[in-house]
């Protein structure tokens, strides 16, 4: 089965940093929406970010817009997510998917799923 491999996750402060990859295993990818998606304890999974398979149009949740930024590149079948000026209520396991459709911002529009990678927040 096709794999997606989400890293980058850590612990950080509020205002601080990060940058998650997600690395496909098979160039079959290059033609799907690529997501991103979060989950809090007790919450249910939430859509965070996505890009078209070409890269000309992105899509983002206002909850990160202007702070996050979704890329990829298909040469590598990875797509990235910049987070910057994070907060306390980003702290979430953070999962990349792959979509068949060119825009997708829901989880059953989705048919392939990483395991999650930890993002936590400290104030």
């Amino acid at each position: 089965q096709v794999q997606l491999v989400e890293s980058g996750g850590g612990l950080v402060q509020a205002g601080g940093s990060l940058r998650l990859s997600c690395a496909a295993s098979a160039r079959t990818f290059s033609t799907y929406t690529k997501g991103w998606f979060r989950q809090a304890p007790g919450k249910e999974r939430e859509f965070v970010a996505a890009i078209t398979w070409n890269g000309d149009r992105t899509y983002y949740a206002d909850s990160v817009k202007g702070r996050f930024t979704i890329s990829r590149d298909n040469a590598e079948n990875t797509v990235y997510l910049q987070m910057n000026s994070l907060k306390p209520e980003d702290t979430a396991v953070y999962y990349c998917a792959a979509a068949p459709g060119p825009i997708a911002t829901m989880d059953r529009e989705y048919d392939y799923w990483g395991q999650g990678t930890q993002v936590t927040v400290s104030s």
